[in-house]
């Protein structure tokens, strides 16, 4: 897919979906002698969001319903509305991705202000004077959809009045395409068999957890592989002089349940 500043989403999300769509022609399966009914959709971070985005874009199209045996996201960011949860709070300043950066990054995606970055860091552009937001909260209530060993003593950030240009300026904020985790129930049914891998010390770990929540309450099988020290992008440091332990557990524990299931 093509990259920010060449296009802006939601280009990537449409680029993916042409070369999925183009890779599952019978002439191009054949060609490569792929199996059609094990196909799957994978991505690590970013590359996760878009095969998160993927499979759902795929769910609600009748022609290709059912086309994918799995995905399997590892540390996907999934969502833009709340950057306090207790992982973000947690990992605040935690390499490859603090929080800022992780910000930045979505402003960047959504060609927009960077002067809303920091009302963005404190959910001014989710507060409870934006309308927009109010219907998607319960989607990523993560007061309800982490476990107490991940909540712990962390308190939600919820403003009760804050920067309602944000939203009215960068919609795509709330657009499930570019935040898988905020998609209706309705999409989540019927999803491939899921693979979600987190790491804990990275801002993302919730996004990837309250995701494998809300699949498994629509009825989706899930496997959440969390590594307790996993860090963000950790799977590629596999090779010297960077063979860190956790990338190569990580990376195993991937192709193992690859093997497994598709």
């Amino acid at each position: 897919y093509r990259l920010v500043p060449k296009v802006y989403f939601p280009e990537q999300i449409h680029d993916v979906i042409r070369a999925t769509k183009y890779f599952l022609q019978p002439e191009v399966l054949h060609k490569y002698s792929v199996d059609p009914g094990r196909i799957g959709v994978s991505g690590d971070s970013a590359g996760g969001n878009l095969a998160a985005a993927l499979g759902q874009q795929f769910n609600q199209d009748a022609n290709l319903k059912n086309k994918l045996k799995v995905q399997a996201l590892i540390y996907p960011v999934l969502q833009a509305l709340d950057f306090n949860t207790p992982s973000y709070q947690q990992n605040v300043n935690t390499p490859i991705l603090p929080r800022y950066v992780m910000v930045k990054y979505w402003v960047d995606y959504f060609h927009g202000n960077h002067d809303f970055v920091q009302a963005m860091i404190v959910n001014n552009h989710t507060s409870l004077d934006v309308e927009e937001a109010a219907a998607l909260r319960a989607h990523l209530n993560w007061t309800s959809l982490l476990p107490a060993s991940i909540t712990k003593n962390y308190k939600p950030v919820m403003q009760t009045t804050g920067n309602t240009r944000i939203v009215q300026e960068i919609p795509q904020l709330l657009d499930a395409r570019s935040a898988p985790l905020i998609a209706d129930q309705e999409v989540l049914r019927h999803l491939p068999k899921t693979y979600i891998l987190t790491c804990e010390h990275d801002v993302l770990r919730d996004d990837g957890i309250m995701y494998a929540k809300r699949l498994e309450s629509a009825g989706v099988e899930v496997t959440l592989d969390h590594f307790e020290d996993g860090f963000h992008g950790c799977m590629i440091f596999t090779s010297w002089p960077t063979n860190f332990s956790v990338g190569i557990r990580t990376r195993n524990s991937y192709i193992k349940w690859l093997d497994q299931n598709l």
